[in-house]
């Protein structure tokens, strides 16, 4: 048994142990190079990237520097990007350009975004010129966009090749890609023509020229697209890579697959922690980073609630009189919420994905309408039997069963439109609408429910 296995034995796909990692913090406090080494020599890249995110910032930069020669730089191409950052600021200039050197561009690029231009331009100036000269155009892109999310590193061939030329400069050329799926076509001015799959390429005669087999009917990408737009686009069409051109339309680079998985994987965290009001948080964030943002919208949801007490204030006549009305109004208030939360969610999720749009909003909100209806009507048997039960008042019953159905139809709607207006008026609806959407639903509920009561109680 390896050490690796005495220390973190573990089915492929889980964390490392803790056994692993406790064992790596004790290697560094000894300053034991070679104990290190032993403990994650067969710890593949994203394990390895799991142990270094549960390390101390400290550590982190021990273990690649105790490492030396013997660490895969493309281990940070699976770090947490926050990790990832402070890794960039903490290790020394040398260290980066070596690893910017052996990351693809995309993951050289990310790795340097963070520092500062002098930094940049020392580590830059330490690569070889093509490099550096890719490198540098996919930093130019914004952030987010296909132009720094593409690599670099393609297989560009013009027409009038013939595949056995494709096919002895792949085996000749020492600086392609590793791994590529396909050849590129392009003109003198580097414009794309279309593209030969590998697997066409290699069933195809020698003397067959390249034009005779490319593909021009390919789905291209502009660098400057959002990367959500590039990842709505392998979705709809099943893209395994796709090629990227700058506004002159000259191929620039390749979007692939395992690239647009990260983003689809990054923006449904983003939506669903937005939602939930946290912000971008990661757990290797320090508490003054998590409880700042987390402060402002407690205090943007404190004033919504206000709202909702002085409403529950405008009846406190009525429920000095009957404590049921206590007792019960925060059911009403309460399976509101739910149920707008349950709307909001698909619809925050639909307008992300440009499923929803004014072409389909009417069948959409009918649709909502007739659920929360549906909902309100079963909800309203059960609360107003449970009434009767539990207080003996037959209006009472009536009284939560018309509250419910009123809240149920306001939380379809509210849970709809609520997204969709935030979204018309230029703000991310993942954002604000959990906060608007359970104000009306409180309000509402609460408005009613309170409201009806009063009226009988007269």
């Amino acid at each position: 048994m390896t050490e690796t296995e005495e220390h973190g034995a573990r089915e492929e796909g889980t964390p490392p142990s803790a056994d692993l990692v406790r064992a790596v913090e004790h290697a560094l406090a000894e300053g034991d190079a070679a104990h290190l080494r032993s403990l994650v020599a067969d710890v593949n890249e994203p394990d390895l990237a799991d142990v270094i995110e549960l390390l101390s910032p400290q550590d982190r930069v021990g273990l690649i520097q105790a490492l030396g020669p013997d660490f895969d730089f493309e281990v940070l191409a699976w770090v947490d990007e926050k990790v990832r950052d402070q890794l960039s600021e903490a290790l020394p200039n040398d260290v980066l350009a070596k690893a910017v050197s052996d990351l693809d561009t995309d993951d050289a690029a990310y790795l340097l975004e963070s520092l500062e231009e002098d930094d940049q331009k020392e580590i830059l100036d330490q690569l070889p010129k093509g490099e550096r000269a890719a490198l540098e155009r996919n930093l130019n892109y914004p952030e987010e966009t296909a132009g720094r999310l593409m690599q670099a590193d393609f297989v560009a061939v013009p027409p009038f090749w013939t595949v056995g030329q494709v096919i002895d400069f792949a085996r000749e050329t020492e600086d392609l890609p590793d791994t590529f799926s396909e050849i590129f076509v392009v003109d003198p001015g580097f414009h794309l023509l279309g593209s030969v799959d590998i697997s066409r390429l290699l069933r195809s005669k020698r003397d067959t020229r390249i034009d005779q087999l490319m593909d021009t009917d390919r789905h291209i990408v502009l660098a400057t697209a959002d990367q959500e737009q590039v990842a709505r686009q392998f979705e709809r069409y099943g893209l395994m890579a796709a090629p990227v051109v700058d506004k002159d339309d000259r191929l620039v680079g390749v979007v692939t697959v395992d690239d647009v998985v990260e983003v689809i994987e990054q923006e449904a965290d983003e939506d669903a922690k937005l939602l939930a009001g946290v912000g971008d948080e990661r757990l290797s964030d320090s508490v003054r980073q998590i409880a700042t943002p987390r402060l402002a919208w407690l205090f943007v949801n404190l004033g919504t609630a206000v709202l909702s007490a002085s409403v529950i204030e405008m009846f406190g006549a009525s429920i000095q009189q009957m404590v049921a009305l206590a007792v019960l109004m925060p059911m009403v208030a309460s399976m509101g919420g739910n149920a707008g939360t349950q709307t909001m969610t698909v619809s925050v999720r639909a307008l992300a994905t440009r499923e929803l749009n004014s072409t389909n909003i009417g069948r959409v909100a009918m649709r909502e309408a007739a659920v929360g209806l549906i909902n309100g009507l079963t909800f309203a048997v059960f609360l107003s039997l449970l009434a009767v039960y539990l207080f003996g008042a037959g209006q009472l019953g009536y009284v939560i069963a018309a509250a419910i159905i009123i809240n149920m139809l306001a939380a379809a709607l509210a849970g709809i439109f609520i997204p969709l207006a935030l979204n018309r008026l230029g703000f991310d609806p993942a954002v604000a609408s959990t906060v608007f959407v359970t104000t009306v639903t409180d309000v509402v509920g609460f408005f009613s429910f309170l409201g009806l009561a009063t009226l009988w109680l007269r």
